[in-house]
């Protein structure tokens, strides 16, 4: 692994400072990892990723139109020029996505949802432009892990800079969030089961717990990834054969009102006869 993948200290961002240098490196070393296998063969033509630029998790993947998006929850660039520095092609609200529905065949959400001040919003955004058939990349800290425990243990108003440090989304909870939304998970994988220490030292010796939590306790990594696909139902094509065993509703039995009638002439009602 490489001694320095951050520059900086945190990179700007004040959610991994709590995280501390030797964290954070491994976190963006195991995502880059990650994007670079998972979206190589992902064709399609538009593709986004919103958050975090230091993760160039676009760069493997072949599309023609591949864009970095800043949002709102990161820090402002007073300057073009920064932006361009940084990557970043364009800067929207997590909340309210510019491109129009049906028009986006890839998006990555690299930690942008639990940063997002309307998680649920932005996932709805995300359903809205991809295509069918679209996939969508997630990462996020598991709040059930020694790398989560910190964030949510810290809370907000911590003097990090970050309104929505806590704000960690579970596992589990975004699997049902996307089930919800016609999302089908294709990829679920989990990383970082050390500690969270400010020491690389400490952390290389306990980097066998890596092996172990892989093997024996993977849903307490300290980061997870879900790659899923937008499914849109759509309708069934029947052949002939079938349509003639259906039976049509024309051709049901209407029931008639009765008629005390024969040969069209109506029967005489009976005399009453007086039983006196």
């Amino acid at each position: 692994m490489e001694s320095q993948i951050i520059e900086s200290q945190y990179s700007g961002d004040a959610w991994l400072a709590r995280l501390g240098q030797p964290v954070a490196s491994r976190l963006l070393a195991w995502e880059q990892q990650q994007a670079d296998d998972l979206l190589a063969d992902v064709f399609g033509y538009h593709a986004v990723q919103l958050g975090w630029p230091q993760l160039q998790a676009l760069r493997s993947n072949r599309m023609p139109h591949r864009w970095m998006a800043r949002a709102e929850f990161e820090p402002i660039l007073t300057q073009p020029a920064e932006a361009q520095a940084e990557g970043a092609h364009v800067c929207l609200d997590s909340r309210a996505w510019p491109w129009a529905a049906d028009s986006l065949d890839l998006v990555v959400l690299p930690h942008t949802l639990e940063r997002s001040a309307d998680p649920h919003a932005c996932l709805r955004e995300v359903e809205r432009v991809l295509i069918p058939e679209g996939q969508v990349l997630i990462t996020g800290l598991n709040p059930w892990s020694l790398w989560g425990w910190p964030q949510t243990r810290g809370g907000r108003g911590a003097g990090l800079g970050d309104a929505h440090v806590a704000a960690l989304i579970g596992y589990r909870r975004l699997r049902d969030w996307l089930r919800l939304l016609g999302f089908e998970v294709q990829v679920s994988r989990f990383g970082g089961w050390t500690p969270a220490l400010g020491s690389e030292r400490w952390m290389q010796r306990l980097q066998w717990m890596d092996t172990l939590g892989e093997r024996w306790w993977p849903i307490l990594g300290g980061v997870y990834l879900i790659m899923a696909t937008k499914r849109v139902p759509g309708g069934r094509l029947i052949d002939g054969r079938r349509w003639r065993t259906v039976r049509s509703p024309a051709a049901a039995t209407v029931p008639v009102a009765r008629s005390d009638t024969t040969m069209g002439q109506a029967t005489a009602p009976k005399e009453f006869v007086d039983p006196r």
